[in-house]
């Protein structure tokens, strides 16, 4: 099979964090990807756990080299990819379940040639979600460099990481990591790539937890003089993006915006103190279960976890439209049409509190996703029946809505044939019969 991404770790001493990061791809919902680990010369288990991994899933390659650097790591990588697109990570980071999925339906919806995504920042037991545009869309590569003009040295336009690249454009543009530069080489990368394209999405869902253990170029032991030699190329390489991006006219209007650049320090926005604002503990950030959970046997250990997966999956509905998860659930059960229900059985059905629904129909309402009507026929004031319809604003949430049920079936029945799904959605509908009639 040809895999659809290839995804590229490039891993040098990175023995204690590897596994969470190889684990993280591997529990990746979507599942046609090939995942090329580059050993750069490890001289601890790095790469004993890169060939153990591959031993057991042929869509793991692995390179072994001599230690050249990340820069030069990375070029193999990509010399070695078979995919559709290009995905990168850090051995020291990992990804949320969901992220190469998003990456590439919203690459397939948008038909864009990028996509950028928002990221966790990880600090010890803490996490705060980060990203420098504010409204999810589609943008050309001039709004998009305007964008960047804001905060040119952030993270969210430098890395490689919270991005989703075309081969295709990779190869016809020959394009490669600067192995002469150690600052900002992922930067000059985004900046060749950008002066390629036309159309690039911006997806509003974090979907990439790093880890800031990287040190500063002091810290590498870089001299003062090849560091400002080093920023002078980088530099260069950034006034010519905007010279041919925005033409000689504008470039002469924005010079000053631009020359911004030279005054920022390459970060991730961090903002001390040490808890920084907006952050919340690591396993709160979205929908997630223990290990205990996970291991359970019995019952109702298959009742949640089947139901924390769909609110898992709903969650990605959720942070992509600025909502709730108890939002996208009703949403997607009125739109199903069912009647005769009460609220106390609506609130049971899915499985949240009678304030948790009130909040949730207000919410909806104000976001004009539904629309409320009250029945006139009611006997009584107190015994008012509202029916709650789906507006048109709400079809592209339920159109996410339908991918992510999608992406459900599809884990369910992972290693199933045709035959094997066809048999059990026939079995199970003949018990559902007789628990239809059971209740009666």
């Amino acid at each position: 099979m040809i895999p659809f991404v290839s995804i590229i770790v490039p891993v040098y001493n990175a023995e204690k964090t590897l596994v969470r990061c190889i684990e993280s791809i591997l529990n990746q919902t979507y599942k046609e990807f090939e995942l090329i680990l580059v050993d750069d010369g490890s001289t601890d288990a790095s790469g004993q756990i890169c060939d153990a991994y591959a031993s057991k899933d042929a869509r793991i390659h692995v390179i072994h080299k001599e230690n050249s650097g990340v820069s030069d790591t990375r070029n193999q990588g990509i010399a070695a990819a078979k995919g559709e697109y290009l995905q990168f990570l850090d051995s020291d980071d990992w990804i949320s379940p969901d992220a190469t999925g998003l990456f590439v339906r919203t690459a397939m919806e948008q038909q864009c040639d990028m996509v950028i995504a928002d990221f966790y920042r990880v600090k010890g037991e803490r996490v705060s979600q980060k990203g420098a545009i504010e409204e999810a869309g589609l943008m050309d590569r001039a709004a998009y460099a305007a964008n960047m003009m804001q905060k040119p040295a952030d993270f969210y336009y430098g890395v490689l990481w919270n991005k989703l690249y075309k081969r295709s454009i990779v190869e016809e543009h020959q394009l490669k990591m600067d192995s002469s530069v150690s600052w900002c080489e992922d930067f000059l990368f985004n900046l060749e790539y950008i002066r390629c394209i036309q159309v690039i999405y911006v997806l509003k869902v974090p979907v990439y937890y790093y880890v800031k253990t990287k040190g500063s170029l002091v810290s590498q032991g870089m001299s003062m003089k090849k560091m400002i030699q080093m920023k002078r190329t980088v530099f260069t390489y950034y006034n010519h993006f905007y010279k041919e991006v925005f033409g000689e006219e504008e470039y002469e209007r924005k010079r000053i915006q631009i020359y911004r650049f030279l005054f920022d320090a390459a970060g991730d926005g961090e903002v001390a103190p040490v808890i920084l604002p907006g952050s919340y503990k690591l396993g709160n950030e979205r929908t997630s279960v223990s290990e205990g959970v996970q291991e359970g046997e019995g019952f109702f250990f298959d009742l949640y976890r089947e139901r924390m997966l769909q609110e898992m999956l709903f969650d990605t509905v959720a942070l992509k439209n600025d909502l709730a998860v108890n939002d996208v659930k009703l949403l997607y059960y009125l739109s199903q049409h069912h009647e005769n229900c009460t609220a106390k059985e609506v609130k049971a059905i899915l499985n949240i509190t009678r304030a948790e629904l009130t909040r949730t129909i207000q919410r909806l309402s104000a976001k004009e996703l539904i629309e409320i009507k009250v029945k006139a026929k009611d006997r009584t004031k107190e015994e008012k029946r509202r029916d709650y319809l789906v507006t048109p604003e709400a079809e592209v949430i339920l159109s996410d809505i339908l991918f992510v049920l999608n992406d459900f079936e599809q884990i369910q029945y992972e290693g199933f044939s045709q035959e094997e799904i066809e048999l059990y959605e026939k079995l199970n509908e003949k018990r559902n019969q007789n628990i239809r009639k059971a209740l009666r």
